[in-house]
This record gives C-alpha cells, sequence and structure tokens, in this order.
C-alpha cells in the first residue's frame, strides 16, 4: 500500500468533511437561535395557491408536494422542447454554414452571430412582452388553417380524446420493441453481407401500423377536439376545447431553443470540419452521392467530435429554463423556490431540494449523451 497517494486522499476527505460539518453546525445553531425547526413535513401539508398551467391536475388544496411534481414537470417540458428544437435547428444550420452556396452560408452566420450575442434574458423578454403581445385578442383571431388559433392568450391547438387507452400504449411500446430487433438485424446484414436496409421507412411503417391496427381491431378510439371560441364576460372571450399552449411557455421553448442552436451548430459545423477531405473524397471515388458521404462517412465520423460539447449546452439549456421565473411561467423555481418557499419559510429544505433536483436532471442528461458517445465511439480491436 502507497502512503504517498492515500494520504492526500484522505486529507482531502478530512476537509471535506470539516468544511461540511462547519456549515452544518453553524446552519442548526443560527436555526436554533431563531426559533426554526428543520424538516420535509411541510410537503404533506396544504399549499393553498393556484398554477395557471400545469400537466397534472393540480389546485390549492394539493399538498406541497404536488406543486412541486407541476413545476418539475412543467421544466422538464420545457426543457425537453428545448433540445429537441434547439438541436435540430442547429444541425440545420450548422450545416448550411457549410454550404457552397454564398447566400444560404451567410444567413447561417447571421443567424449565430445575432442570437448568440444577445443575452438569453433579453431575448425571453423579446418573445414574451414585444413579438407574442402584439398578437389579436382571441375574438379578433384569424384560425390557421381553420383550425388553429395564435393569440395573446396562447396557442390552441386541435386535442386528441382518447378512449381505450391502453390498448394504443401498448400498440407503440410493440413497434418500439420491434424499431429495436430490426436495427439489431439491419447492423448484422450489413456486417455481413454489406447490404443497407431502409431501417428508417420501416420504423415509420410500424410506429403507423401498429397503432392504426390498436383502432381497426384493437378497441381504441380517438377523436380531435378543435378549439371554439367562447365568450366568458361582455369583453373577454377564450377558447375551450382542444390544447392551449400558453404564451409564457412559448417564449421560453422559442428563446431556449434559438439561442442555443447557435452553440450547437457551431458544434456540428466543427465536427463536419473535423473528418479529413481525404475521407470524402475516398467516400467519392466509390460512386457515393454526396447525401450518403454526409450519412455514411462524414456524420458517423463528425459526432464523436459533437457529442461533448453539445451535451454540455443540453445541460445549459436545462439550467437555463430556471429564468423562466422572469416571465411568470410556472417552473420549479417560481412554484417550489418561489410561491411554496414565501409560504413557508422553508429555505434550507426547499432550496436544497430544487438544487437536487436540478443536478439530477443534469446528472441524467450527461449520463444519457456519455452512454451515447460511448456507444457510437471508434473501438479499438
Amino acid at each position: 500500500m502507497n502512503l504517498k497517494k492515500i494520504l492526500p486522499q484522505l486529507l482531502t476527505i478530512v476537509v471535506v468533511v470539516l468544511i461540511f460539518g462547519f456549515f452544518s453546525y453553524n446552519a442548526q445553531v443560527n436555526m436554533d437561535n431563531r426559533g426554526i425547526t428543520f424538516g420535509y413535513g411541510f410537503l404533506s401539508q396544504e399549499s393553498s395557491f393556484d398554477v395557471q398551467f400545469s400537466l397534472i391536475e393540480y389546485d390549492g388544496s394539493h399538498s406541497y408536494f404536488r406543486a412541486y411534481l407541476v413545476g418539475l414537470l412543467n421544466t422538464i417540458l420545457v426543457s425537453v422542447i428545448g433540445i429537441v428544437f434547439a438541436t435540430i435547428i442547429g444541425v440545420v444550420v450548422g450545416i448550411a454554414r457549410l454550404s457552397k452556396n454564398y447566400l444560404i452560408e451567410r444567413t447561417a452566420a447571421v443567424y449565430v452571430e445575432f442570437f448568440r450575442n444577445i443575452p438569453l434574458l433579453l431575448q425571453i423578454f423579446f418573445w414574451y412582452f414585444a413579438a407574442l403581445r402584439a398578437l389579436p385578442l382571441p375574438e379578433k383571431a384569424e384560425p390557421m388553417l381553420g383550425v388553429f388559433f395564435l393569440t395573446i392568450k396562447g396557442f390552441f391547438v386541435p386535442a386528441f380524446v382518447w378512449n381505450n387507452l391502453d390498448i394504443f400504449i401498448y400498440s407503440i411500446i410493440a413497434a418500439i420493441i420491434s424499431i429495436f430487433f430490426v436495427r439489431l438485424y439491419a447492423k448484422k446484414k450489413q456486417e455481413n453481407q454489406g447490404i443497407q436496409t431502409p431501417v428508417l421507412l420501416i420504423s415509420i411503417g410500424l410506429l403507423a401500423v401498429l397503432p392504426l391496427l390498436s383502432f381497426l381491431i384493437g378497441g381504441a378510439e380517438a377523436y380531435v377536439e378543435i378549439p371554439v371560441i367562447k365568450q366568458l364576460s361582455q369583453s373577454s372571450f377564450t377558447y375551450e376545447g382542444g390544447l392551449k399552449l400558453p404564451p409564457e411557455l412559448i417564449s421560453l421553448a422559442l428563446a431556449l431553443s434559438l439561442y442555443t442552436a447557435t452553440f450547437i451548430a457551431e458544434n456540428v459545423r466543427a465536427g463536419v470540419q473535423g473528418v479529413s477531405k481525404g475521407q470524402k473524397e475516398a467516400a467519392a471515388s466509390i460512386g457515393l452521392t454526396p447525401n450518403q458521404i454526409l450519412k455514411l462517412v462524414v456524420m458517423p465520423q463528425a459526432l464523436r467530435i459533437i457529442i461533448p460539447p453539445t451535451t454540455n449546452q443540453y445541460l445549459n439549456l436545462t439550467k437555463n429554463s430556471s429564468l423562466a421565473a422572469a416571465i411568470a411561467y410556472p417552473d420549479l423555481v417560481l412554484i417550489f423556490a418561489g410561491t411554496a418557499l414565501m409560504q413557508t419559510g422553508r429555505a434550507i429544505e426547499i432550496v436544497s431540494i430544487t438544487m437536487l433536483t436540478y443536478l439530477s436532471l443534469s446528472i441524467s442528461i450527461s449520463i444519457l449523451m456519455n452512454w451515447y458517445n460511448k456507444k457510437i465511439a471508434i473501438k479499438e480491436k
């Protein structure tokens, strides 16, 4: 046993424990002096406040823990929306920046330089207070395609109403499992015979056919509910039915997506440029089309460069979603670390739960992205 290697680690552990113990003891003394007790029993108490937007059933009669779940789900919702759209926009813009067409390349460059050099909070304010506040009132909104209504009170879209949802969910699970085995088969076929299988088309077909069968022979039922204008008072109107996307969610998702996409675009550009020119020329020499070169040669290698910095952008987007409190979007910070904290005064408990939640979300994203990064890494033989 090498004492020189173990001793610094032991000293580090002792220092960390002492620091943590000091702050814990100091906090306990101050709480005792002020007559404040520590505990998480308040989570079962009635919250007594409402939330304007929730993915689950909630009102003031529910507990603080239920309010925490509402904030958590709203945070996850805007983070997932932001990550999906930021990735799509970032990949498109990143490839556009490498285009030989001058107009396309310059437009992509202007987009990147414009959005990444304006503070995110200002972009959120622009979309919420300037862009969406200029929209018409519900009674004056013109329908888009006859069923979509974009108003100052939100975006109203048709919604599916389901009966016998279990059968439909089982069909989706069956389609996903089938796609997994199709991918395995296609990979083995390509490795053994060099023949490509149209996995994407087969996957789309499975995701379409199996759920359709759940309606035709499985007994699942669904219908589309269209938003309909409703008068609440002499001067107040809204839409009833369908799905409502509040302006706070739209503003936050737009700002997060457009801002983060600029950094992802630069990651994509760097990744593609990191693939040597000889690889592309060799692929072209054997008759591959430009699209095949990009899909089969360039992107698989570029992803190894793109994934690590893009993971950081996903983490930043998730944490930046806490700026939602600036426009009153009911995320975890506004509901739990805001309203619940002011009502209960449980600062240490609530802040620690909020910090642990964001830490857990970030670690989950890191684990998923690191797993994918290892999966596509070059394996030495």
